[in-house]
């Protein structure tokens, strides 16, 4: 028997009998076990191929349906843009902008509102108590309101008193 027609019984023996093991097809053949493993390990990576392209395909390795734009498309214009990435430009003095919005100094002060998001909407999501609480309110406001140094100070004062008291 030549070597191709023995590879294509072994295609045509997985074909009929999906389920087989390699072993199970070499003893039905009488082939040599590694010759069929090798002809299986090619048509798994064949079937793996294709579906990487993003192909539908059965075990045999026959498309089903074809895709328009595979999976591994993309992956090489991700691999080719970190081959070739975009020139690094340093960010000399990097600041944040805060836009502060306006006051309404009873009900949602300034100070209070900067970054997006009420500093005791932040304290009541995540459930923390007064002197927690009291340690971010100052926190967040260091920079917004009054002497930075003074509040980032009363900040520590919250957090040492969580300390002394939860322990």
């Amino acid at each position: 028997m030549a070597k191709n027609s023995q590879a294509q019984k072994i295609r045509d023996h997985f074909k009929d009998h999906p389920t087989d093991k390699v072993a199970d097809v070499a003893r039905a053949l009488g082939l040599k076990y590694q010759f069929v493993y090798v002809v299986k390990r090619a048509m798994d990576k064949k079937v793996t191929e294709l579906r990487n392209k993003g192909h539908r395909v059965n075990r045999e390795g026959k498309i089903l349906m074809q895709a328009s734009v595979t999976p591994q498309d993309e992956v090489d214009k991700y691999h080719a843009k970190l081959k070739n990435p975009a020139p690094y430009t340093p960010i000399v003095n990097p600041q944040i902008e805060m836009i502060e919005p306006k006051s309404d100094p009873v009900n949602h002060p300034a100070h209070y509102k900067v970054g997006g998001i009420e500093t005791i909407d932040f304290i009541e999501a995540k459930r923390l108590n007064y002197n927690m609480g009291n340690a971010v309110k100052y926190i967040t406001r260091a920079d917004h309101k009054g002497s930075r140094k003074q509040d980032l100070e009363k900040a520590i004062w919250y957090l040492k008193r969580e300390l002394d008291h939860s322990i």
